[in-house]
């Protein structure tokens, strides 16, 4: 059972959480719960460790001491004045290291990789303490486990690729005996250790991914992400008031949605529930009867041709244009490499006889990269464009579909046409400012009669019936 930085932000959200927990317990299941940091924790953290390294010791300190009085005065309101006299020191000895390192950092002017690793694991150590007491106090018997000492991974800081063998080795020595003991286990998510022992994390989304690699390692009944929505829609509910809940879903929908911009799911969580066929569950603690969503294996027969609808923003697309070249053995393996070189990844590529189009989401390095390309063929950038997705096993089964597709967004400019090898994915590019008018035409003519048992349709006819 993953819960997200909303799930944990403070005393009231822990509660809910341990009732939850509770619920399972007494419905017989053993749990095993993976936390992420506080809400907004890491984001503060990250703040503290950038003010560290330009030299803003007195910047860096002050986030500390907010988010240490934080964590004491959310300890005070969760626990009863025993366990919270039991827990502060811990809080004050994790905020004094934490304390520690920043002016190391800002000694030496320097912050890397490694170091901001280990600023940022304190969001999630400091959390994963406080429920696990909260559980204790509450009758769960919660035990506290580090992370670190079972999510061993390689020492890519940053983005750390986990050692899947070496953890289901540690989970069995570590977790396992508390299970059999009737404890339930509570580490942080998002954080391990490479195998000297040193900080890693495994990028942002990460505790997503840490309870695939505890459920795939201890071989679960089920992944439980719970987050602070009913679970995967339709699409953005915040574009479209009428989102549909999809009842049910494949892992590999479900990953093409997450890496197109849907933020319910990390991508990568999928892949060690996808290898040890493992159904995941999206679920809302703050609405724990909803049923969320069940991803499996095995898609559901769908009488509709899409699942779901995502919209991913920011994108710039990059034009190279290099009509003598471009049959040229080796051509396309060049400008490939300048993108690896960069370690910049590509969302979509496009190409015809004299030119390749290709969309990225990250601008950082694009100077450079453009510079480079720029030495092999002409190079045009346009920024603010965005990527719709729309996803569904069943497109294949649907003739006809990219006329109803591109007849519901006639009137948007289309820059990018592409669908997926997988045949699961239709996408194209678009201006951003075009984005929610896109997608609520595209959601009118595919969801207005949606299939009930894949579709959770009650939510919209009490919608309608009040109106």
């Amino acid at each position: 059972m993953k819960f997200g930085g909303t799930s944990v932000e403070d005393a009231v959200a822990m509660e809910r959480t341990a009732a939850i927990v509770a619920g399972r317990r007494k419905r017989g299941l053993n749990a095993v719960v993976v936390v992420s940091a506080m809400a907004k924790v890491t984001d503060h953290l990250i703040a503290a460790a950038a003010a560290a390294g330009r030299d803003d010791k007195a910047g860096a300190l002050a986030i500390s001491a907010r988010l240490r009085h934080r964590h004491i005065d959310t300890a005070a309101d969760l626990l009863d004045e025993e366990r919270a006299s039991r827990l502060h020191p811990t809080i004050h000895l994790e905020f004094d290291a934490l304390d520690d390192l920043l002016r190391g950092i800002a000694a030496v002017g320097e912050l890397t990789a490694r170091t901001n690793d280990l600023v940022v694991s304190f969001g999630e150590r400091l959390s994963s303490r406080m429920v696990a007491a909260a559980f204790e106090q509450r009758g769960l018997d919660g035990a506290h486990v580090d992370a670190r000492m079972c999510i061993i991974t390689d020492s890519t800081y940053g983005k750390a690729a986990p050692q899947e063998v070496a953890i289901e080795a540690k989970l069995h020595e570590h977790v396992l005996p508390l299970i059999a003991e009737g404890k339930t286990p509570v580490m942080g998510g998002f954080i391990g250790s490479n195998a000297d022992g040193i900080t890693t994390t495994l990028g942002r989304g990460g505790s997503d991914y840490t309870a695939a690699l505890v459920g795939g390692g201890l071989h679960a009944g089920a992944i439980e992400i719970w987050t602070d929505v009913n679970g995967i829609m339709t699409t953005d509910p915040r574009i479209c008031p009428d989102a549909l809940r999809v009842k049910t879903i494949s892992f590999e929908e479900a990953a093409e949605l997450a890496y197109f911009g849907a933020k319910v799911l990390h991508p990568a969580t999928i892949l060690p529930a996808v290898q040890k066929n493992i159904p995941v569950w999206v679920l809302n603690s703050r609405n724990a009867e909803n049923e969320g969503t069940k991803i499996t294996a095995t898609p559901v027969k769908c009488a509709s041709p899409f699942k779901s609808i995502a919209a991913k923003k920011r994108l710039t697309i990059i034009d190279i244009v290099a009509s003598r070249m471009l049959m040229t053995h080796g051509y396309l393996k060049s400008v490939f490499d300048v993108f690896d070189k960069y370690k910049c990844a590509i969302d979509m590529v496009s190409t015809s006889e004299v030119s390749i189009s290709l969309s990225v989401d990250s601008t950082q390095r694009l100077p450079e990269i453009c510079e480079e390309l720029g030495k092999i063929a002409d190079v045009k950038m346009e920024g603010n464009k965005a990527l719709i997705c729309m996803v569904g096993e069943d497109i294949r089964g649907h003739n006809g579909i990219a006329g109803r597709v591109f007849g519901a967004v006639r009137h948007v400019n289309l820059r990018m046409i592409s669908q997926g090898a997988s045949e699961i994915n239709m996408s194209f590019m678009i201006d951003e400012q075009d984005v929610e008018e896109a997608v609520r035409s595209l959601h009118k003519e595919f969801f207005t009669d949606p299939d009930e048992k894949v579709f959770d349709v009650t939510a919209r006819m009490q919608v309608a019936g009040k109106a």
